[in-house]
């Protein structure tokens, strides 16, 4: 590696595109919502597969629901109410697909819609 190449790389970081709280977002579910699909498609993994992506999920919907019950977050109240109930739904859900009771589906779902909406796009243009 030449010096070039060091400077490049310490700097790369750097020079990253700045993205914002909902291009973020989006990139976190986008990267969740596609294990959750290898996992589906190809059954990768097996049961470690599927159970490490969908303890992912679970754990961004954890995070997301306690961002989502701070009284300092700019969503308005309805929106709160309605996405903390389907970070209820995904918890209760997880728990179902992880004992073998539950389709991965529903998960993929919903996380796709709300990668649609992150980018602003209703289900017309999708």
């Amino acid at each position: 590696m030449n010096l070039n190449s060091q400077a490049q790389a310490a700097y790369a970081s750097a020079t990253a595109p700045i993205r914002d709280d909902r291009a973020q977002e989006y990139a976190i579910f986008a990267k969740i919502t596609h294990r959750l699909n290898e996992v589906d498609e190809a059954d990768q993994g097996g049961f470690a597969g599927l159970a490490a992506a969908v303890c992912d999920n679970q754990r961004l919907w954890g995070a997301l629901s306690e961002d989502l019950m701070h009284e300092g977050n700019a969503l308005p109240v309805g929106l709160r109410a309605q996405l903390i109930g389907l970070a209820e739904f995904v918890r209760k859900h997880s728990l179902r697909v992880l004992a073998g009771d539950g389709s991965i589906l529903p998960l993929i779902d919903i996380n796709t819609a709300i990668m649609r909406g992150l980018r602003g796009r209703t289900e017309a243009e999708a």
